[in-house]
């Protein structure tokens, strides 16, 4: 595919994209620079062609560990603590069941 190709676009992102560029040649931008930045805008908003969908969010179960990962490495900080050298404690032996 060669640079600058649009083929990839979904029909909403060349919509989104006409008018984008449509408003910033109201705002007086020459047509060149205008179709740039639609474009600019389109890629930082939808991420490029084609990647809409499901399957392309983060789970919410990943971001949450991702949250408590985060926190915990930030409390490890706080305490004078290697923040990703393990657990900052040690694990408790399991019950015994008899």
């Amino acid at each position: 595919m060669p640079r600058g190709d649009k083929s990839k676009y979904t029909p909403a992102q060349k919509r989104k994209a006409r008018r984008i560029e449509k408003s910033y040649e109201e705002r007086g931008l020459d047509t060149r620079e205008a179709e740039a930045r639609a474009w600019a805008t389109v890629n930082k908003q939808s991420g490029g062609g084609e990647r809409s969908g499901s399957g392309r969010r983060t789970p919410a179960k990943r971001k949450a560990r991702a949250r408590r990962d985060s926190a915990r490495r930030a409390v490890a900080t706080k305490h004078g603590h290697p923040p990703n050298r393990g657990r900052m404690t040690p694990r408790r032996a399991p019950h015994a069941s008899t």
